[in-house]
Formats: C-alpha cells, structure tokens, sequence
C-alpha cells in the first residue's frame, strides 16, 4: 500500500491504522503490517505499508533509493537539526548566494560520511541516541557511508532554500541540513520534507491514510482469497 503520509503522524500511527481496519476487514485477531523506512512525524510523503506476506519484502524495499524535496531555513540551528525544537542560535546570511550554496552542495554529492543526528533512534552502547539528547547529553557518533545521487536547489529565497534530494538508505536530511548551514559559516536547519518517490513507488500513486482506509472497507472478500 503507497501511502501518503500527513504531518504530525508518526509511522506507527499509520501501520495501527490499517492493521485495525484489515483486522476487522478479514475478521482475525493477529495480521502482520509494517512500513518499509520510517518518515518522522514532521515529515510527509511516501510510506510504504506491506501486509500479510508482503512484509517479507520490506528489508528489500528499505535498501531502494529515495527522494525528497527538503524545506530549510538558513542563518539559525536547532538542537534536533529541525523545527521539532526551537532555535537555540541565530547566524550571519548576508555573504550567502544561489551561487555560494550551488558551490557548496558539490560537498554533498555522491559517496560521503555523514554523522547521524542526536535526535534520533540509533543506539549507543544500548542506549537511543534522542533519549540521551532529551537528558541534555552528547555522545561521539561514529561516521556512516551514504550516498548522494542528487541535491539540486529548486527554490532559493534568503533565509528560504528548498533542495531535492535523491539519497542512498541511512541518509539523514536533517543532517545534511545542519552540515549544509555549517559549511556556509552559517547554520541551518530543516524545516519541512516531503518524500516524494522510494525505488520506483511514486507519491504520484499514493492514497491518504483516510482513503486508503476506506478502500480496505469497500474491498469485497471471500475466504478464498
């Protein structure tokens, strides 16, 4: 199921969903349904929901390249790299271009290292690394490969930039916003992300949570199927 997903649902908000209605639909009480890659609850876009046993395709459709168009904010940080927190500091734009930035995104293109954010679910000796941050505490975070297929400017209005993005699996965007407002001797931090294709999946193709609900209700079952 391509779903595309409002703001402020988390993913597991929208796999409880459809496992609810496709629960009651075929009338059992256990049915598996995950999602191939999590969208934080910010962020909107493409999610791919697998059902039954669908959900033995997910580790394949997880590895699948994926785009975004990113919304930043440039000249201003925030702890967790987007607007989930407030500014915590203001920085200098007047010396940034379309053209200094053009420059500057041929540092984010093709294979790099990148440093996950704090403010996120990988773990440190068994520890997630947002609920250290939530305690107020940094850790060292080890360098992990990704790759950049495509970072491109499509809207560019001071402290206003928008990019898209095709990226590898790992990719975090709101580190590459952060690192993208450093690199300038400024900051930056995200603001709004879409996500807009997985693989070959398009959000072209996708239902809201609501739609896709009401089609599991009008689908016609038999026990044959």
């Amino acid at each position: 199921m391509l779903i595309d997903k409002d703001k402020d649902w988390t993913s597991f908000d929208v796999v409880n969903k459809l496992r609810f209605k496709l629960k009651y639909k075929l009338g059992i009480k256990r049915f598996k349904v995950g999602h191939a890659g999590t969208l934080d609850p910010m962020a909107t876009g493409l999610l791919l929901v697998c059902a039954g046993k669908y959900t033995k395709a997910i580790d394949s459709l997880v590895l699948k390249e994926k785009a975004y168009l990113a919304d930043l904010k440039l000249g201003a940080s925030t702890p967790s790299y987007d607007a989930e927190i407030e500014e915590d500091a203001q920085y200098p734009i007047e010396h940034i271009s379309k053209e200094l930035v053009e420059e500057t995104l041929n540092q984010f293109r093709g294979k790099i290292e990148q440093f996950p954010p704090m403010y996120s679910a990988i773990k440190v000796k068994g520890q997630k690394l947002y609920d250290l941050a939530r305690k107020g505490k940094e850790v060292e975070r080890e360098a992990r490969p990704i790759e950049i297929y495509k970072c491109e400017i499509t809207d560019f209005d001071l402290p206003h930039l928008q990019l898209d993005i095709e990226c590898s699996k790992g990719t975090y965007i709101r580190s590459i916003a952060h690192d993208l407002g450093q690199a300038l001797d400024s900051g930056a931090y995200l603001t709004g992300l879409r996500r807009t294709s997985i693989g070959n999946f398009s959000i072209d193709d996708a239902l809201s949570v609501e739609e896709c609900a009401k089609w599991i209700e009008e689908c016609e079952h038999s026990e044959n199927e």
